[in-house]
């Protein structure tokens, strides 16, 4: 389903229960990377599954979470042997800390403008140390996928039930509205998104311009290439081993 920041605390507690992580996907192809690395930054870490996960699979070095949603921090915060902190990679003041960043859930698309996108790419290549790797996905757009955001097609953890309702695809962006119901509350609660599709050129002219190379390019998790019928644009991007960040003209 698509995601959120749920700064919500009451919705950011239901997030783990609508996209589990053994389930496969992001987590199951991200985790090997984690744990191949001393540091790791995860962008917008939400309720810090996945770095739990790391923890728990026996990872011993810096875990960092950031994220601007207190909702989703004050779950990730039921670990302390990992640091949180709130914010986004427009506050972000790291500097070549980590080996590896990650960005799960498709974060990654909640960065609606240009400006957004080259603050973030930048960011992310001054935390990385030389050589460092960051992975992220995006939605391929050549698939569509928001023509199946409808209200016909619901999702159910425990006694919740949600769906989506999603508006035109209008110069990159799609605007949706998430319902979620249960049968124990008075109201439903809702949740306002807007989604930026990048394809291929567009993806990786703003992930260059950053001064990053892409080493890896995936159309899903099973590490097929990029198709017009791919649902994602899986892309691992490295610091060079030397070099700065390129300047915006």
């Amino acid at each position: 389903m698509p995601d959120h920041h749920f700064a919500d605390a009451g919705l950011a507690s239901l997030y783990d229960a609508f996209n589990p992580r053994e389930s496969g996907g992001d987590y199951a192809f991200y985790l090997p990377m984690i744990m191949a690395a001393e540091s790791v930054l995860d962008v917008g870490c939400g309720t810090g599954s996945l770095l739990h996960w790391a923890r728990e699979s026996g990872h011993e070095g810096r875990l960092v979470g950031l994220d601007p949603a207190e909702g989703m921090l004050t779950q990730a915060r039921r670990r302390a042997d990992i640091e949180w902190v709130h914010g986004d990679l427009s506050t972000a003041s790291w500097d070549g800390e980590f080996d590896f960043a990650v960005m799960t859930g498709h974060a990654f698309q909640v960065l609606l403008t240009d400006d957004e996108l080259r603050t973030a790419f930048s960011a992310v290549f001054q935390a990385l140390k030389p050589g460092g790797r960051f992975g992220f996905e995006t939605r391929n757009p050549a698939a569509r996928g928001w023509e199946r955001w409808t209200p016909s097609n619901v999702w159910e953890a425990g006694d919740v039930r949600s769906w989506n309702d999603a508006g035109p695809f209008e110069n990159g962006l799609v605007s949706f509205t998430t319902t979620y119901e249960s049968p124990g509350w008075d109201a439903p609660k809702y949740s306002e998104s807007t989604l930026r599709f990048l394809d291929v050129p567009s993806l990786n002219a703003f992930v260059e311009e950053a001064g990053l190379v892409v080493d890896e390019q995936y159309g899903h998790w099973d590490r097929s290439p990029v198709t017009g019928t791919s649902p994602e644009i899986i892309t691992i991007a490295r610091r060079p081993l030397t070099g700065s960040p390129a300047t915006s003209p």
